[in-house]
């Protein structure tokens, strides 16, 4: 009764509050009249709040998203469906569902009366500029008494998760290579040119046989290692992020952070409508799809839309993995500024027939410095583009404006260097 007490309105609360009043000036005045008005002014409230706190609709409420994973800037439905499942007839209903600002305003509904066993539905478009996941819900529900005296606001527990994956471009076809990658007389090349018993293994993986276990090299890592002369034939491909703070300029969904989730989202749509089997790497070395699940296009897009920039300062966690386990037919690197000893340490990834490729933003012209801050970026972002076009890379020099669908074509051209302009 003390929630319903509160649940009194603006409305009811003044209609009290004139009733007591004139229940006090009829007993001042002794004016008989004035008490019976003063009786049914609180007595009305007061029946109100007994009603509607005695009310037990039973309702329930499903939701749905259409479709529940969106791209940046495109909108989904919100579907809600309310049931009366009681044998009584329900007041004048207020839904409102929870929304996270980014989405927009909370959404509200007004449906006058829901008969016995009645149904209703309503809808409403939600849309966000920015990727992420994002809870709907829960649904909360005002019942109130056609007086408008009071009002109870009874909550769902049930919630939803909107998926807003970053923006995917379709990309022209290219022969990047690397079919077929990673096994036979390949990986026996490599180790003969190496002359190290390690260049034979790699990290363990989801779904590789463990009688290829290389115990030797498991002992001395003290990860699982197999080995790679014994990998079975398959198109792989290996995408890496470069999400690190220091290495990205500019705010926002126009930074060229935000502009490399989107490159690696769009190449891995690719290469797994390709038949590629992916593994998609952070700068911090860990695997963006987390361990167990399959690296599938769902997969990707999730891990994407919840990717974070990192405070690694270097490359060193990712080059070391790469070096450990490998570069298994395509490598496709989307980088920042890239500092020497990092671009010393990508190019020495790439061995024998691997195909590499680097979108190497110049992330300068996304927030210029000035003349003399952009002449020393430049002077980087030029010795960081020659060398790894020195050792074998494919090089796509992206500026601010660049579209990656016109950047892509030129991964597919071998010699290493490629220029792209805005």
């Amino acid at each position: 009764m003390r929630a319903a007490l509160s649940g009194l309105t603006t409305r009811g609360r003044c209609l009290l509050a004139a009733g007591l009043a004139l229940a006090l000036c009829a007993v001042l005045l002794g004016q008989r009249d004035l008490l019976r008005a003063a009786v049914f002014l609180v007595a009305l409230p007061l029946m109100a709040v007994v009603i509607v706190a005695r009310t037990r609709y039973r309702l329930s409420c499903s939701r749905l998203l259409d479709p529940p994973r969106v791209e940046a800037g495109l909108a989904s439905t919100v579907r809600l469906r309310l049931d009366n499942v009681s044998r009584l007839p329900s007041g004048v209903l207020l839904m409102e569902d929870a929304l996270p600002y980014v989405l927009g305003g909370r959404p509200r509904f007004v449906l006058d009366r829901v008969e016995p066993n009645g149904i209703r539905e309503v809808s409403y478009p939600v849309r966000a500029d920015v990727r992420g996941r994002y809870r709907v819900g829960p649904l909360s529900v005002r019942l109130t008494d056609p007086f408008g005296l009071v009002e109870l606001t009874r909550s769902f527990a049930s919630v939803d998760d909107l998926v807003v994956t970053p923006a995917v471009y379709p990309l022209p076809a290219v022969q990047l290579g690397g079919d077929w990658a990673g096994g036979g007389e390949a990986a026996a090349r490599s180790v003969a040119v190496s002359g190290s018993d390690d260049a034979a293994t790699r990290e363990y993986r989801h779904g590789d046989d463990l009688r290829k276990v290389h115990w030797r090299s498991t002992a001395r890592v003290g990860e699982l290692m197999v080995r790679r002369e014994e990998q079975p034939y398959q198109s792989r491909a290996t995408l890496l992020l470069d999400s690190r703070t220091v290495a990205h300029r500019g705010d926002g969904p126009g930074s060229s952070f935000e502009w490399a989730v989107s490159a690696v989202a769009s190449v891995a749509v690719a290469l797994t409508r390709s038949g590629f089997t992916l593994r998609v790497l952070a700068d911090t070395g860990l695997d963006l799809v987390p361990p167990g699940l399959p690296a599938t296009e769902g997969t990707v897009l999730d891990a994407l839309a919840a990717v974070k920039a990192s405070r690694t300062e270097s490359l060193d966690p990712v080059t070391e993995r790469l070096r450990r386990s490998g570069v298994d037919g395509v490598l496709v690197a989307v980088l920042g500024a890239l500092a020497p000893e990092d671009a010393q340490r990508l190019s020495r990834l790439r061995h024998g027939t691997a195909t590499c490729v680097a979108v190497l933003l110049d992330t300068e012209t996304w927030s210029p410095t000035g003349p003399r801050g952009r002449q020393v970026g430049a002077a980087g972002y030029e010795a960081s583009a020659a060398l790894l076009g020195s050792t074998g890379w494919r090089v796509l020099r992206i500026e601010h404006g660049t579209t990656l669908p016109s950047a892509w074509p030129l991964a597919g051209r071998r010699g290493g260097r490629s220029e792209v302009s805005a």
